[in-house]
């Protein structure tokens, strides 16, 4: 195999609670991740040669800083030999800041490609390990499949959830994961739950208070929704913001009806259906 097209798909975290703090500031949290068939495109292309590089659309992101480099240096040295490259191109198709992992999804398929590609038959524990240096989300995408996390998102089990469809809106603002984890206002104590308990609490999120007030625009979004009839979510720490639909159609008809904008920048949306398996992981079976 010389040439793989991988998706690397959104997840939306149908609930998250933060249920204290470690020793080292990172937050401990219990959330319900899904996947959807909304994703960003990667080409892997093998190269005959020491030769690693990277094509994307991302003029304001440097190499060194994107995740899907820095997954192809945690795999490089493992090649069987050096005479083995890569070339990548990302088609971006998912909201950067929108609460959706999609730079650590874009991470977890090079990952998996990389594995495939370069025949290194590593297992998925171990891109898991890996994963988790380049961020908390990452090991989720790695294993493909909805999931129940805890620690600081790095201890899965999985779940079975519904697949159900949504209404998904990106409200044209970027929220802060750094600025909303360091806020003084943010919950961090909320009481833990089993893993069974998890779908009595679909749609709690710790940080929809906080970032409903940062940000006019994620809370437009809110009201808009509830104008609809709808009862809005926020995924992760937004600005994605979601709601269950009855039917497919239900969402199609509300996206002909979506504003133009809540702010300076204009609204996406999407009308999107959560997948138990990974769509990366349904394309390498």
């Amino acid at each position: 195999m010389k040439t793989l097209t991988l998706p690397a798909p959104a997840k939306l975290n149908l609930m998250l609670h933060l249920v204290g703090r470690r020793a080292d500031g990172y937050h401990l949290l219990q959330s319900v991740f899904q996947f959807l068939d909304l994703a960003d495109e990667l080409h892997f292309q093998r190269l005959d040669a020491d030769q690693l590089e990277l094509k994307t659309q991302l003029a304001q992101v440097k190499q060194e800083d994107n995740l899907i480099w820095k997954a192809v240096q945690l795999l490089a040295p493992l090649r069987p030999h050096p005479k083995l490259g890569v070339s990548i191109q990302l088609e971006k198709r998912l909201p950067m800041g929108g609460g959706l992992g999609a730079g650590s999804s874009d991470a977890a398929t090079t990952l998996l490609a990389l594995n495939q590609l370069w025949e290194l038959n590593l297992s998925l524990d171990y891109l898991a390990e890996l994963g988790l240096q380049l961020g908390a989300d990452v090991p989720v995408f790695v294993r493909g499949q909805t999931a129940w996390a805890e620690g600081i998102g790095e201890q899965l089990e999985p779940l079975s959830v519904p697949a159900e469809h949504y209404l998904l809106i990106h409200p044209g603002c970027h929220c802060s994961t750094a600025e909303l984890f360091q806020h003084p206002d943010l919950p961090r104590s909320t009481a833990k739950i089993s893993k069974e308990q998890a779908l009595d609490h679909l749609g709690s999120n710790d940080f929809t208070t906080l970032a409903r007030r940062l940000y006019p625009a994620l809370d437009s979004s809110f009201h808009w929704l509830e104008e609809q009839q709808l009862q809005p979510w926020l995924t992760g720490t937004g600005a994605c913001v979601f709601a269950h639909l009855k039917e497919p159609a239900q969402g199609h008809e509300l996206l002909q009806q979506l504003p133009e904008s809540f702010g300076d920048q204009p609204l996406q949306g999407w009308v999107v259906k959560g997948c138990q398996l990974s769509p990366a992981h349904q394309a390498l079976i």
